[in-house]
């Protein structure tokens, strides 16, 4: 089996409920309860114009940077609710997918969202979308259709690394990737997170909230606090 020309069939697959779970936490509420070291890189964008989050397990697909042959093979093989996410080897000069793929996993195939560290074309048609893709940039320039590459391998999209088969949150402010072996035991603490951040929120929102750790924590670390103006 050629490294590099593998397309796994299988993968090991989230628990339905635990996906459905996360479907109305944001994403940051769920990035919280992680040490917040799962968020992809903010230069992948929401593009699109959903009414919901995106969120559902992981198809990967790891192309060679500006090619999209190994995208071509997902449209076969990938299933409906499956978030495809494409590992671009850094490229941002080649666009890997437009309207007419994109037609074909909204229509057809009934994914659940796409996530593409690469450029992406037919912005003005696709922005309007209520499926959720996100992209790194858009280029008129199109990709070559060699290979190789690869589906359902480790991959690294937005500087953090997916699995086939993790989970994939996105929402307004960008994407998240939660692993699927702990998803189980995150989602309660994201719940719970979720429920209490509502609640600081309209505490905050009334002033009936104690800040007075911040003067702590600053006296803690060293700060001054100068009662003048700065002086050059």
């Amino acid at each position: 089996m050629p490294v590099g020309k593998r397309i796994y069939l299988k993968r090991n697959m989230p628990d339905p409920d635990i996906v459905k779970g996360f479907m109305d936490i944001p994403a940051s509420n769920t990035a919280d309860c992680m040490e917040r070291n799962c968020a992809m890189h903010p230069r992948i964008k929401l593009m699109s114009n959903p009414d919901h989050e995106m969120v559902g397990p992981a198809f990967t697909v790891h192309t060679r940077a500006g090619d999209n042959l190994a995208i071509y093979a997902a449209l076969r093989y990938c299933q409906a609710g499956d978030i495809i996410v494409i590992d671009d080897e850094g490229d941002n000069t080649r666009s890997l997918i437009g309207e007419v793929m994109m037609s074909y996993l909204r229509d057809q195939k009934k994914i659940a969202g796409i996530v593409i560290d690469g450029p992406i074309r037919d912005i003005d048609n696709l922005q309007n979308w209520k499926l959720p893709i996100y992209a790194r940039s858009t280029t008129p320039g199109g990709p070559y259709k060699e290979g190789p590459g690869e589906l359902n391998v480790p991959v690294a999209c937005g500087n953090v690394s997916v699995n086939p088969g993790d989970i994939i949150l996105g929402d307004s402010d960008g994407v998240i990737c939660i692993p699927r072996k702990d998803a189980a035991e995150i989602l309660p603490k994201a719940q719970a997170f979720h429920k209490k951040d509502d609640e600081k929120a309209i505490a905050f929102s009334k002033g009936e909230v104690d800040l007075s750790w911040v003067d702590k924590s600053l006296k803690n670390k060293g700060f001054d606090i100068i009662d003048d103006v700065y002086r050059p």
